[in-house]
Protein backbone atom coordinates (compact mmCIF):
# COMPACT_ATOMS: atom_id res chain seq x y z
CA UNK A 1 0.00 0.00 0.00
CA UNK A 2 1.22 3.42 -1.08
CA UNK A 3 1.40 6.27 1.04
CA UNK A 4 -1.05 8.16 -1.77
CA UNK A 5 -2.99 5.24 -1.04
CA UNK A 6 -3.03 5.36 2.79
CA UNK A 7 -3.90 9.10 2.72
CA UNK A 8 -6.65 8.70 0.15
CA UNK A 9 -8.51 6.00 2.60
CA UNK A 10 -8.54 8.44 5.84
CA UNK A 11 -12.05 9.05 6.15
CA UNK A 12 -13.27 5.88 4.83
CA UNK A 13 -15.47 3.12 6.74
CA UNK A 14 -14.73 2.77 10.24
CA UNK A 15 -14.10 -1.06 9.52
CA UNK A 16 -11.60 -0.77 7.00
CA UNK A 17 -9.81 1.72 9.02
CA UNK A 18 -9.59 -0.71 11.88
CA UNK A 19 -8.42 -3.93 9.67
CA UNK A 20 -5.55 -1.20 8.46
CA UNK A 21 -4.04 -1.73 11.61
CA UNK A 22 -3.96 -5.44 11.92
CA UNK A 23 -0.50 -6.88 12.37
CA UNK A 24 0.01 -7.63 9.46
CA UNK A 25 -0.63 -3.82 7.37
CA UNK A 26 1.49 -2.45 10.50
CA UNK A 27 4.17 -4.65 8.79
CA UNK A 28 3.44 -2.93 5.73
CA UNK A 29 3.46 0.80 7.07
CA UNK A 30 6.63 0.26 8.64
CA UNK A 31 8.20 -1.01 5.11
CA UNK A 32 6.62 2.31 3.19
CA UNK A 33 8.38 4.10 6.16
CA UNK A 34 11.47 2.70 5.74
CA UNK A 35 11.58 2.93 1.97
CA UNK A 36 10.55 6.92 2.53
CA UNK A 37 14.18 8.14 2.38
CA UNK A 38 15.44 6.28 -0.89
CA UNK A 39 12.17 7.74 -2.18
CA UNK A 40 13.09 11.17 -0.96
CA UNK A 41 16.69 11.11 -1.85
CA UNK A 42 15.38 9.85 -5.53
CA UNK A 43 13.75 13.20 -5.85
CA UNK A 44 16.47 15.27 -5.11
CA UNK A 45 19.28 13.14 -6.65
CA UNK A 46 21.66 13.95 -7.59
CA UNK A 47 22.61 16.67 -4.61
CA UNK A 48 26.34 15.48 -4.10
CA UNK A 49 29.08 13.82 -6.19
CA UNK A 50 28.50 10.80 -8.46
CA UNK A 51 31.54 8.76 -8.57
CA UNK A 52 31.49 6.97 -11.88
CA UNK A 53 33.93 3.85 -11.58
CA UNK A 54 36.10 3.03 -14.75
CA UNK A 55 37.70 -0.24 -14.31
CA UNK A 56 40.84 -0.36 -16.26
CA UNK A 57 44.02 2.20 -16.34
CA UNK A 58 43.54 5.32 -17.83
CA UNK A 59 44.31 6.37 -21.54
CA UNK A 60 42.47 4.08 -23.45
CA UNK A 61 39.63 4.74 -25.22
CA UNK A 62 36.99 3.54 -23.00
CA UNK A 63 38.86 6.06 -20.68
CA UNK A 64 38.36 8.71 -23.45
CA UNK A 65 34.71 7.72 -23.78
CA UNK A 66 34.03 7.52 -20.36
CA UNK A 67 35.68 10.81 -19.23
CA UNK A 68 33.41 12.40 -22.52
CA UNK A 69 29.98 11.09 -20.92
CA UNK A 70 31.31 12.30 -17.20
CA UNK A 71 31.29 15.63 -18.40
CA UNK A 72 28.22 15.58 -20.62
CA UNK A 73 26.08 14.43 -17.31
CA UNK A 74 27.66 17.09 -15.06
CA UNK A 75 26.44 19.49 -17.22
CA UNK A 76 23.27 18.52 -17.67
CA UNK A 77 22.68 17.99 -13.57
CA UNK A 78 24.25 20.56 -12.44
CA UNK A 79 26.39 18.41 -9.68
CA UNK A 80 30.14 16.76 -10.07
CA UNK A 81 30.60 13.54 -11.81
CA UNK A 82 33.90 12.19 -11.23
CA UNK A 83 35.71 9.26 -12.70
CA UNK A 84 37.75 7.17 -10.79
CA UNK A 85 39.94 4.95 -12.27
CA UNK A 86 40.18 1.63 -10.34
CA UNK A 87 41.58 -1.48 -12.35
CA UNK A 88 42.95 -4.70 -11.32
CA UNK A 89 41.60 -8.54 -12.07
CA UNK A 90 40.83 -7.61 -15.68
CA UNK A 91 38.06 -5.08 -15.00
CA UNK A 92 37.01 -6.92 -11.89
CA UNK A 93 38.18 -5.24 -8.91
CA UNK A 94 36.26 -2.13 -9.75
CA UNK A 95 33.06 -3.91 -11.14
CA UNK A 96 32.82 -5.34 -7.38
CA UNK A 97 33.27 -2.05 -5.71
CA UNK A 98 30.33 -0.88 -7.67
CA UNK A 99 28.53 -3.96 -7.34
CA UNK A 100 28.93 -3.79 -3.27
CA UNK A 101 27.87 0.41 -3.34
CA UNK A 102 25.08 1.73 -1.87
CA UNK A 103 22.18 1.59 -4.46
CA UNK A 104 21.33 5.31 -4.62
CA UNK A 105 22.64 6.23 -7.99
CA UNK A 106 25.99 7.86 -6.47
CA UNK A 107 28.18 5.01 -7.39
CA UNK A 108 28.14 4.21 -11.56
CA UNK A 109 29.68 1.55 -13.46
CA UNK A 110 31.44 2.83 -17.23
CA UNK A 111 32.71 -0.05 -18.88
CA UNK A 112 33.57 -1.82 -22.41
CA UNK A 113 31.91 -5.14 -23.55
CA UNK A 114 34.93 -7.09 -21.39
CA UNK A 115 32.47 -6.46 -18.64
CA UNK A 116 30.04 -9.37 -19.69
CA UNK A 117 32.45 -11.16 -21.50
CA UNK A 118 35.78 -11.45 -18.83
CA UNK A 119 33.15 -13.10 -16.55
CA UNK A 120 33.19 -16.40 -18.91
CA UNK A 121 36.51 -16.84 -18.91
CA UNK A 122 37.13 -16.55 -15.45
CA UNK A 123 37.01 -19.89 -12.52
CA UNK A 124 34.85 -17.54 -10.15
CA UNK A 125 33.68 -13.96 -10.19
CA UNK A 126 32.51 -12.20 -7.04
CA UNK A 127 29.50 -10.86 -8.76
CA UNK A 128 26.59 -11.74 -11.60
CA UNK A 129 26.77 -8.94 -14.63
CA UNK A 130 23.18 -9.68 -15.21
CA UNK A 131 21.55 -9.40 -11.88
CA UNK A 132 23.63 -7.39 -9.54
CA UNK A 133 23.50 -4.56 -11.96
CA UNK A 134 21.18 -2.41 -13.83
CA UNK A 135 21.57 -1.78 -17.16
CA UNK A 136 21.39 2.21 -17.92
CA UNK A 137 22.52 2.57 -21.44
CA UNK A 138 24.43 1.87 -24.65
CA UNK A 139 26.83 4.52 -25.01
CA UNK A 140 28.53 3.60 -28.06
CA UNK A 141 30.12 1.00 -30.46
CA UNK A 142 33.25 0.58 -31.61
CA UNK A 143 34.61 -0.79 -34.82
CA UNK A 144 38.43 -1.76 -33.58
CA UNK A 145 41.50 -1.98 -36.15
CA UNK A 146 43.90 -3.88 -36.88
CA UNK A 147 47.23 -2.48 -35.78
CA UNK A 148 50.83 -3.88 -36.90
CA UNK A 149 54.49 -2.96 -35.72
CA UNK A 150 56.78 -1.36 -38.53
CA UNK A 151 59.09 -3.70 -37.81
CA UNK A 152 56.68 -6.63 -38.89
CA UNK A 153 57.15 -5.07 -42.32
CA UNK A 154 53.58 -5.84 -43.84
CA UNK A 155 51.04 -3.02 -44.75
CA UNK A 156 47.72 -4.94 -45.36
CA UNK A 157 45.73 -7.81 -44.11
CA UNK A 158 47.01 -10.14 -47.14
CA UNK A 159 50.34 -9.42 -45.98
CA UNK A 160 49.91 -9.93 -42.19
CA UNK A 161 47.74 -13.25 -43.45
CA UNK A 162 50.98 -14.54 -45.24
CA UNK A 163 53.68 -13.82 -42.15
CA UNK A 164 51.36 -15.30 -39.79
CA UNK A 165 50.99 -18.63 -41.61
CA UNK A 166 54.79 -18.77 -42.21
CA UNK A 167 55.55 -18.19 -38.57
CA UNK A 168 52.64 -20.00 -36.39
CA UNK A 169 52.07 -18.75 -33.14
CA UNK A 170 55.34 -16.56 -33.75
CA UNK A 171 53.67 -13.52 -33.80
CA UNK A 172 52.57 -11.58 -30.53
CA UNK A 173 49.20 -10.06 -30.50
CA UNK A 174 48.53 -7.81 -27.07
CA UNK A 175 44.83 -7.51 -25.66
CA UNK A 176 44.10 -5.26 -23.59
CA UNK A 177 42.43 -8.28 -21.13
CA UNK A 178 41.40 -10.71 -21.54
CA UNK A 179 37.92 -11.77 -22.85
CA UNK A 180 37.60 -8.08 -24.26
CA UNK A 181 36.61 -7.45 -27.60
CA UNK A 182 39.78 -7.53 -29.04
CA UNK A 183 40.75 -10.41 -27.57
CA UNK A 184 37.84 -12.32 -29.49
CA UNK A 185 38.42 -10.49 -32.42
CA UNK A 186 41.82 -11.32 -32.74
CA UNK A 187 40.36 -15.56 -31.78
CA UNK A 188 38.09 -14.68 -34.73
CA UNK A 189 40.76 -13.64 -36.77
CA UNK A 190 42.72 -17.21 -36.02
CA UNK A 191 39.89 -18.80 -37.34
CA UNK A 192 38.55 -16.47 -40.59
CA UNK A 193 42.25 -16.46 -41.87
CA UNK A 194 43.18 -20.17 -40.56
CA UNK A 195 46.39 -18.67 -38.53
CA UNK A 196 47.54 -18.61 -35.19
CA UNK A 197 49.44 -15.92 -32.98
CA UNK A 198 50.14 -15.71 -29.68
CA UNK A 199 47.84 -13.88 -27.06
CA UNK A 200 50.06 -11.78 -24.49
CA UNK A 201 47.31 -9.80 -22.17
CA UNK A 202 48.23 -6.58 -20.58
CA UNK A 203 46.83 -4.34 -18.11
CA UNK A 204 44.91 -2.40 -20.47
CA UNK A 205 45.77 -0.48 -24.08
CA UNK A 206 48.04 2.00 -23.11
CA UNK A 207 51.31 0.32 -22.27
CA UNK A 208 49.94 -2.04 -24.94
CA UNK A 209 50.28 0.03 -28.06
CA UNK A 210 53.58 1.58 -26.05
CA UNK A 211 54.81 -2.05 -26.71
CA UNK A 212 53.86 -2.50 -29.99
CA UNK A 213 55.09 0.93 -30.94
CA UNK A 214 58.51 -0.11 -29.38
CA UNK A 215 58.55 -3.59 -31.43
CA UNK A 216 57.82 -5.83 -28.29
CA UNK A 217 54.73 -7.19 -29.44
CA UNK A 218 53.65 -7.68 -33.56
CA UNK A 219 49.89 -7.00 -33.39
CA UNK A 220 47.35 -5.49 -31.27
CA UNK A 221 43.49 -5.40 -32.34
CA UNK A 222 41.34 -2.83 -30.35
CA UNK A 223 39.06 -0.04 -31.42
CA UNK A 224 40.04 2.59 -33.76
CA UNK A 225 40.55 5.57 -31.75
CA UNK A 226 43.45 4.12 -30.10
CA UNK A 227 45.20 3.46 -33.42
CA UNK A 228 44.39 6.21 -35.37
CA UNK A 229 46.66 9.05 -33.81
CA UNK A 230 49.68 6.55 -33.96
CA UNK A 231 48.50 5.33 -37.52
CA UNK A 232 48.68 8.63 -38.88
CA UNK A 233 52.26 9.93 -37.67
CA UNK A 234 53.60 6.29 -39.06
CA UNK A 235 54.19 4.88 -35.26
CA UNK A 236 52.48 1.77 -36.59
CA UNK A 237 50.26 0.67 -39.48
CA UNK A 238 46.68 -0.11 -39.56
CA UNK A 239 46.14 -3.07 -42.01
CA UNK A 240 42.40 -2.93 -41.43
CA UNK A 241 39.29 -1.80 -39.86
CA UNK A 242 36.20 -4.27 -38.83
CA UNK A 243 33.51 -2.06 -39.23
CA UNK A 244 31.13 -3.29 -42.41
CA UNK A 245 32.53 0.44 -44.17
CA UNK A 246 35.70 2.38 -44.42
CA UNK A 247 35.86 4.66 -41.62
CA UNK A 248 35.57 8.54 -42.29
CA UNK A 249 38.56 9.48 -40.42
CA UNK A 250 40.90 6.49 -41.84
CA UNK A 251 39.47 6.75 -45.15
CA UNK A 252 42.84 4.56 -46.82
CA UNK A 253 41.77 1.98 -44.57
CA UNK A 254 40.29 -1.06 -45.95
CA UNK A 255 37.72 -3.08 -43.87
CA UNK A 256 38.72 -6.50 -43.18
CA UNK A 257 36.27 -8.12 -45.32
CA UNK A 258 37.59 -6.54 -47.74
CA UNK A 259 40.42 -9.31 -47.90
CA UNK A 260 38.37 -11.68 -45.50
CA UNK A 261 34.45 -11.70 -46.92
CA UNK A 262 32.21 -10.78 -44.28
CA UNK A 263 34.45 -9.99 -41.29
CA UNK A 264 33.15 -7.76 -38.82
CA UNK A 265 33.61 -7.57 -35.12
CA UNK A 266 33.32 -4.07 -32.33
CA UNK A 267 33.70 -3.18 -28.83
CA UNK A 268 31.15 -1.54 -27.27
CA UNK A 269 30.76 0.69 -23.67
CA UNK A 270 27.84 1.15 -21.44
CA UNK A 271 26.78 2.88 -18.01
CA UNK A 272 25.54 0.68 -15.82
CA UNK A 273 24.20 1.39 -11.42
CA UNK A 274 24.54 -0.98 -8.99
CA UNK A 275 21.37 -3.95 -9.22
CA UNK A 276 18.11 -2.07 -6.76
CA UNK A 277 19.12 1.46 -7.71
CA UNK A 278 15.61 3.45 -7.93
CA UNK A 279 13.45 2.88 -11.13
CA UNK A 280 13.27 6.86 -11.24
CA UNK A 281 17.22 7.60 -11.37
CA UNK A 282 18.04 5.03 -13.84
CA UNK A 283 15.25 6.60 -16.12
CA UNK A 284 17.16 10.35 -15.47
CA UNK A 285 20.64 9.18 -16.22
CA UNK A 286 19.14 7.08 -19.19
CA UNK A 287 17.50 10.25 -20.95
CA UNK A 288 20.66 12.51 -20.05
CA UNK A 289 22.67 9.78 -21.91
CA UNK A 290 20.12 9.94 -24.79
CA UNK A 291 20.23 13.87 -24.50
CA UNK A 292 24.04 14.21 -25.04
CA UNK A 293 24.24 11.47 -27.67
CA UNK A 294 21.62 13.97 -29.33
CA UNK A 295 23.96 16.83 -29.03
CA UNK A 296 27.65 17.36 -30.00
CA UNK A 297 28.80 14.04 -28.66
CA UNK A 298 27.58 12.35 -31.11
CA UNK A 299 29.40 14.32 -33.63
CA UNK A 300 32.89 13.79 -31.57
CA UNK A 301 32.42 10.12 -31.02
CA UNK A 302 32.17 9.98 -34.93
CA UNK A 303 34.85 11.82 -35.47
CA UNK A 304 36.75 9.56 -33.19
CA UNK A 305 35.60 6.53 -35.52
CA UNK A 306 33.18 5.59 -33.28
CA UNK A 307 29.24 4.82 -33.72
CA UNK A 308 26.95 6.61 -30.89
CA UNK A 309 24.22 4.27 -28.83
CA UNK A 310 21.11 5.28 -26.61
CA UNK A 311 17.98 3.95 -26.62
CA UNK A 312 16.49 2.54 -23.10
CA UNK A 313 17.52 0.27 -20.15
CA UNK A 314 15.52 -2.24 -21.80
CA UNK A 315 16.92 -1.56 -25.13
CA UNK A 316 20.55 -2.25 -23.92
CA UNK A 317 19.70 -5.14 -21.37
CA UNK A 318 18.70 -6.76 -24.84
CA UNK A 319 21.79 -6.06 -26.53
CA UNK A 320 23.62 -6.72 -23.51
CA UNK A 321 22.08 -10.47 -23.40
CA UNK A 322 22.53 -11.25 -27.15
CA UNK A 323 26.51 -9.86 -27.13
CA UNK A 324 26.49 -12.11 -23.83
CA UNK A 325 25.24 -15.49 -26.05
CA UNK A 326 27.65 -14.52 -29.40
CA UNK A 327 30.35 -14.14 -27.52
CA UNK A 328 30.07 -16.96 -25.27
CA UNK A 329 30.20 -19.46 -28.26
CA UNK A 330 33.26 -17.86 -29.21
CA UNK A 331 35.07 -18.28 -25.57
CA UNK A 332 34.02 -22.21 -25.52
CA UNK A 333 35.20 -22.71 -29.34
CA UNK A 334 38.82 -21.24 -28.87
CA UNK A 335 38.18 -22.24 -24.91
CA UNK A 336 39.86 -18.97 -23.80
CA UNK A 337 40.57 -18.49 -20.05
CA UNK A 338 42.30 -16.91 -17.65
CA UNK A 339 44.85 -19.28 -16.00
Amino acid sequence: MTTFESKRRRGTAVTALAAAFTPCAIGALGAIAAAAPFAASAQTWPDKTVRMVIPFPPGGTLDKVGRMLAQRLQEQFGQTFVVENKPGGNGVIGGDAVAKATADGYTLLFNASTFVTAPMTMKSVPYKVQTDFVPIALVAQAPLSIAIGNKVGVTDLKGLVAAAKANPGKLNFATGSIGSAGHLCTARLEQAAGIAVAVVPYKGTAPAFQDLIGGQIEGFIDPVLGSVQFHRTKQLHVVAVTSARRLPNLPDVPTASETLPGFTCASWYGLWAPAKTPGDIVARLNAAVNKALAADMADKLVADGLVPGGGSPADFAKFQADDIAASGKIIADKKITID
